[in-house]
């Protein structure tokens, strides 16, 4: 007794004897050769749609040795600088061929080492990452590393370094730009809230700012530095112990966004006059900052240059261009800017 094969099971070999060609034929017209007329290509894809054959791109990128794809692990999709990011990074790559894993960690050290792993055994063309606030170590991309398959970190990147590419924004003289047009703007009593200094980014952005602040002979209040995950609810926290005493701040730097519109509503809230009383900066310029009001200062981190960056070192180092576009190891630093708006 025999079982009808069901259309999914199909193969090439099952369409190359409804046709009465040879499978190899039939290979090469799905693969658009252009040694097969156009005529038998259009007849062996109108098949193949007919009997439901699925092409096994994991076959064949075991032959060819090659997906395709490029794995990408992002901190939370939902960040304004990461979902730009994404979508200027996977227009270039598929531009140039590639097609993209998109994988986000929730800022889970635990469910980045099982991405990483995941995307491995997925034999990704190369891997592209933005570290958890809190990953320290990066064992968990030693396969990468030891198998020669390209890796990236961009935005968040190891503190100490890594034999990868590297590619971060220049959030040091993010930081700087902050204080001194804080200071410019006549604050001299700041209050600064930023994310955990176990993250690379906010490492740079806190050494910055207060590098600027003691060029200038200025000090901070130690109670008046926060560092922790930059949510509304941790923002708003913070806000309410900043204005409890009877000394109150006459600017705040805040290391994102989000932290900056909830000072803008918690000012409004408590009827502090911005810029008045109360100068504020954010880091990121998401777009809210430009429609809130009053419309927000911010740092540019320009997502999509720091985008193109990636694009151009993993197509060079997937394509093995002659030209080194940059040093395995070697940070690129992308540049920053401040935006000035209402708030200062």
């Amino acid at each position: 007794m025999t079982t009808k094969k069901s259309k999914s099971e199909n193969s090439i070999v099952d369409i190359a004897r409804v046709l009465g060609i040879s499978p190899a034929t039939v290979s090469r017209a799905l693969n658009n050769n252009p040694r097969i007329s156009e005529a038998t290509r259009k007849r062996v894809k109108e098949t193949a749609k007919e009997m439901g054959y699925r092409h096994n791109s994991m076959a064949s990128s075991l032959r060819n040795r090659r997906s395709n794809i490029i794995g990408l692990i992002v901190p939370r999709i939902s960040m304004y600088f990461h979902s730009f990011f994404i979508t200027s990074l996977q227009r270039q790559l598929q531009a140039a061929g590639y097609n993209l894993m998109i994988c986000q960690s929730n800022d889970s050290v635990d469910l980045e080492k099982e991405l990483a792993n995941t995307l491995y055994s997925a034999r990704v063309d190369a891997l592209v990452v933005s570290l958890t606030l809190y990953t320290k170590d990066i064992t968990h991309f030693e396969g990468f590393l030891q198998q020669g398959i390209p890796l990236v970190f961009y935005d968040r990147v190891p503190v100490l370094g890594a034999p990868a590419y590297i590619i971060k924004g220049d959030d040091y003289r993010g930081g700087l730009l902050a204080g001194n047009h804080l200071m410019q703007a006549g604050c001299v009593h700041m209050a600064y809230i930023s994310g955990p200094m176990s993250s690379s980014i906010y490492q740079e952005r806190t050494r910055g700012f207060l590098d600027a602040l003691a060029k200038q002979g200025m000090s901070m209040r130690e109670d008046w530095v926060y560092h922790h995950e930059l949510t509304v609810e941790n923002a708003w926290n913070s806000l309410r112990r900043l204005f409890e005493g009877e000394q109150l701040p006459d600017g705040i730097f805040a290391a994102n966004d989000t932290t900056a519109i909830a000072a803008v509503e918690f000012a409004r809230e408590r009827g502090i006059r911005i810029p008045d009383d109360l100068k504020i900066i954010g880091y990121s310029n998401d777009p809210r900052t430009a429609i809130v009001t009053p419309a927000i200062t911010s740092i540019e981190q320009y997502p999509s240059e720091m985008a193109d960056k990636v694009a151009d070192t993993l197509i060079h180092a997937l394509q093995a261009h002659p030209t080194v576009f940059h040093a395995i190891g070697e940070p690129l630093v992308c540049p920053v800017d401040l935006v000035r708006r209402m708030t200062t």
